[in-house]
């Protein structure tokens, strides 16, 4: 298994970890509130947690390869719901 984290600093985390979740409740296994949450995809997990400040993502998938892809389709979505943002993401392996 491979990790990865990243910690978005955002006075809106809650908002875009529900939105997150909500948008992929549709087709994936998700559970989630307004302070955390999981989305588990085919090629891995992404656990979020939000508090005042950040949205912290930690994402797990069994290879490199996929978790490069998971990275992407979580930015992807991410990016798209704080569009009026410009959020900076620092991914870090665990």
């Amino acid at each position: 298994m491979t990790n990865s984290h990243a910690e978005i600093v955002t006075p809106r985390a809650s908002r875009y970890l529900q939105q997150l979740c909500k948008h992929f409740a549709h087709k994936l296994p998700v559970t989630f509130d307004p302070a955390a949450g999981k989305i588990s995809f085919s090629i891995g997990d992404c656990d979020l947690r939000a508090d005042d400040e950040r949205l912290r993502l930690e994402l797990t998938s069994p290879d490199g390869s996929q978790l490069t892809q998971l990275k992407d389709v979580v930015i992807r979505h991410l990016v798209r719901f704080a569009f009026r943002e410009d959020l900076a993401v620092v991914w870090k392996e665990a």
